[in-house]
């Protein structure tokens, strides 16, 4: 079973599983984030929501290039857990599999295209700080501590 981080399900709402892949991204000792600028400024890990008839590497290097503009490298996974959130964009309650891995940044190719995205270089600690879901923030705490 995959563990469950952060609110419990409600039980008058019906959940859509939303399967994603996010990354780690250490680059010279900080890490790359983005930040969601709508509604309200939300710092994740890059990545988001795998699409019918892609594979989760598909969705993480498509999803890194949308919203931070880089390519990676050798993406590695290091597990995965569950949220249950709504999601003000898609007008959906959804059961959140988030997929993590860690991989190389290569180069910055392009601005983010996301709409409302920006790019963040945060230390470990700054980065874990300001993640704005408990599951990014411990993944990313982990990877720290294990580097």
């Amino acid at each position: 079973m995959i563990r469950r981080i952060g609110e419990t399900p409600r039980w008058d709402k019906r959940y859509r599983v939303r399967p994603g892949a996010y990354a780690i991204l250490p680059l010279k000792g900080r890490f790359l984030m983005t930040a969601q600028m709508e509604p309200q400024v939300d710092v994740q890990l890059p990545g988001g929501g795998i699409d019918p008839g892609e594979s989760p590497l598909q969705a993480l290097h498509r999803e890194v290039l949308e919203e931070i503009g880089w390519r990676i490298a050798d993406p590695r996974r290091l597990g995965a857990f569950r949220r249950f959130v709504f999601m003000p964009e898609y007008d959906l309650w959804a059961e959140k599999l988030c997929h993590v891995y860690v991989a190389h940044p290569v180069r910055q190719i392009t601005d983010p295209v996301e709409p409302d995205h920006a790019t963040l270089v945060l230390s470990g600690t700054d980065a874990v700080d300001a993640l704005g879901n408990d599951g990014d923030r411990m993944f990313l705490s982990r990877y720290l501590h294990q580097h």
